[in-house]
């Protein structure tokens, strides 16, 4: 029988009053990460019996809107590559990154 390993990912979430986010940390310590501090993260897990996405989306109240931007640009751009190598369909990832060219402009993050 192979021998497994069991790798742990820990996200803190550190609330205000109102239950809104003030600090994101995080620990892998397979990567060598410990509490690591992060001002937004999105969480994806798929759900195969129920066929959908399930989501976690967290910003924290001082993220700023120019750095949220660069973020999701950054999260797209990734996604897109992650989509290649999960299907190997060019096609539609030259279509993805063609998209992120267009947000990216839209946005003025490219200079």
């Amino acid at each position: 029988m192979a021998h497994t390993h069991t790798s742990k990912i820990e996200l803190n979430v550190e609330l205000d009053d109102n239950r809104i986010p003030e600090k994101l940390t995080w620990s892998a310590q397979d990567g060598g990460i410990s509490n690591e501090e992060a001002k937004a993260m999105l969480l994806s897990v798929w759900d195969n019996k129920a066929k959908e996405t399930l989501r976690i989306d967290l910003w924290t109240k001082d993220m700023p809107v120019d750095e949220m931007k660069q973020f999701f640009h950054q999260t797209l751009v990734a996604m897109s590559d992650t989509f290649n190598r999960a299907t190997q369909d060019e096609k539609m990832t030259a279509t993805m990154k063609d998209f992120c060219d267009y947000f990216a402009e839209k946005l003025e993050l490219k200079k």
